[in-house]
């Protein structure tokens, strides 16, 4: 499936839509729908509250933690954001040339500026540079804040979740040594990070 695809077949399943910003809709993946209940979600932490709910053996939202851990992820993932042109710019690189198209025309009418003008080399990329690393001096804080290994200590969440599926992004898109640039951070913690959670998770590829 490419990137144009995903709304009218979202439409076609009867997925709920997300929201800009704008309060206009926006059509996203991943979808879950569960074979078992027939439940239709949408929305990664929508889907992982369902997971948690529905299948309570192992959670990822410890109790009563929920709120706790929306606050995380709304404060690491506008941390990101403030690159977000740079990896636009790398996202666009690795994709076929009709997600490339759609995913480059999208986004310019989110940045109201042209594709060619997203990042470009020089001051522009140090600022985002520079908005990355500080994103992850900031992670480390809480990070060493813990006892253990995980966000919440000995216990793994969905908040390491959100953290590591960024990091696995920037592994995907960027180039080598660009990935190496950040793995390397903070003594390679980011590298360690992204492998525990892998290894928790199961995770195939």
């Amino acid at each position: 499936m490419e990137l144009p695809d995903i709304a009218p077949r979202m439409k076609e399943i009867g997925a709920k839509a997300n929201k800009h910003d704008d309060d206009s809709d926006i059509y996203t993946l991943p979808v879950l729908r569960d074979p078992n209940t027939g439940a239709l979600v949408t929305d990664s932490f929508d889907i992982a509250v369902y997971l948690d709910n529905t299948y309570p053996e192992k959670p990822v939202f410890p109790k009563d933690t929920n709120g706790f851990i929306c606050a995380v992820e709304s404060a690491y993932i506008n941390q990101i954001l403030l690159a977000y042109e740079f990896l636009v710019l790398r996202g666009v690189e690795i994709m076929r040339d009709r997600s490339a198209e759609f995913y480059a025309t999208t986004r310019e009418k989110y940045f109201n500026k042209k594709f060619a003008e997203f990042s470009p080399e020089g001051p522009e990329r140090d600022q985002h540079w520079a908005a990355l690393e500080k994103a992850y001096t900031t992670t480390k804080m809480w990070y060493d804040k813990t006892d253990g290994k995980w966000l919440m200590g000995g216990t793994f969440s969905y908040a390491d979740i959100v953290i590591a599926c960024c990091l696995f992004w920037f592994k995907r898109v960027l180039h080598d040594d660009e990935w190496e640039k950040i793995a390397a951070w903070h003594d390679g913690q980011w590298r360690r990070l992204l492998a525990d959670v892998e290894s928790e998770c199961k995770v195939l590829y």
